[in-house]
């Protein structure tokens, strides 16, 4: 088969791109109509006049963003480039209907304004619930360093005021957490909070919790022999990792205790694997806190649909 045969195969379709798969799988599982209603419920509540461009188009690109890492130029431009986004997004290019970088902009503005993101979250979280994917017993704590520019070589002279410096190990890191919990059975996660990164892991234990927890598990990181003693009391299981202490290292019994601990806490790295290593999060996009704990919100709740995608198209 000659190469422009190969090329003409491709464009009618006859092979099946896994970027396609992937975008086909997402849009069938997304809760496309309740979102919308949320998005259209806020510009009410603005009384906007103006043509708008619709809202579906706009999130749809917004979610390539998250998905592709891209900036709002790069969307713009991607859109241009990419055929298989041109059928996820329904454009004929030469309808002259893509949206330009300023639309993208002003779009997540209006999302971060209204704080749409942590809403995009609940919903896409519901969906898991009703479907049975979400079971309220036990939580697994994590954080993850999300870093940012360290340079000073831009147009304020200076660092992101909002971002710090951490340790971890032997190396120093600047930027922000991102404090997660997930549920211990099917490692989706359930409450998300954004910090800078100095905040020690432990200080977010109870915004992550959901109250309803029959055991919770976490890294050395938040251990406290009294918050142990008091999920004794309270009949929730502990599942902290034990930390050894000055002249008293762990006993043979707490390391093995350890490592079969840590076989249900690797489940909490599943999240951070997708965002990370599949979609190309490593680094904060915007300045400030804020903004960049709205977009963790709709990436992890984009992650957790994109974990369960086959379960719920399986569902219907």
């Amino acid at each position: 088969m000659s190469s422009t045969q190969s090329f003409l195969s491709l464009a009618l379709g006859k092979k099946k791109l896994k970027c396609e798969k992937f975008l086909n799988e997402m849009d069938q599982v997304i809760p496309w109509y309740r979102l919308i209603n949320k998005v259209e419920k806020n510009y009410k509540e603005k009384k906007t006049g103006r043509n708008r461009t619709e809202t579906k188009l706009l999130l749809k690109i917004y979610f390539l963003q998250q998905w592709y890492n891209l900036s709002d130029p790069g969307a713009e431009e991607a859109i241009y480039d990419r055929n298989s986004f041109q059928r996820f997004l329904n454009i004929d290019l030469l309808s002259n209907n893509v949206p330009d970088e300023t639309t993208i902009l002003n779009f997540r503005h209006f999302l971060e304004e209204n704080k749409l993101q942590e809403k995009f979250f609940k919903i896409m979280n519901k969906v898991l619930e009703k479907s049975n994917l979400i079971v309220k017993e036990g939580t697994i704590l994590d954080a993850t360093i999300i870093t940012a520019p360290s340079s000073v070589k831009n147009k304020d002279k200076k660092r992101d005021e909002e971002m710090s410096s951490t340790k971890k190990g032997n190396d120093w890191y600047f930027g922000m957490k991102a404090h997660i919990g997930v549920d211990h059975q099917l490692g989706i996660v359930h409450s998300i909070e954004g910090t800078t990164a100095k905040i020690h892991d432990k200080e977010m234990q109870n915004d992550l919790l959901h109250g309803q927890e029959k055991a919770i598990f976490g890294d050395k990181g938040y251990y406290k022999e009294e918050d142990k003693r008091e999920m004794r009391r309270k009949e929730i299981f502990c599942g902290i990792l034990d930390k050894g202490k000055r002249n008293h290292p762990l006993s043979n019994k707490q390391k093995r205790r350890n490592k079969k601990l840590s076989s249900v806490r690797a489940k909490v790295e599943h999240p951070f694997q997708v965002i990370k290593c599949q979609w190309g999060y490593r680094k904060v996009r915007y300045k400030g806190i804020f903004k960049n704990t709205m977009q963790l919100n709709v990436l992890f709740g984009l992650a957790n649909l994109y974990m369960n995608r086959r379960k719920l198209l399986e569902i219907g």
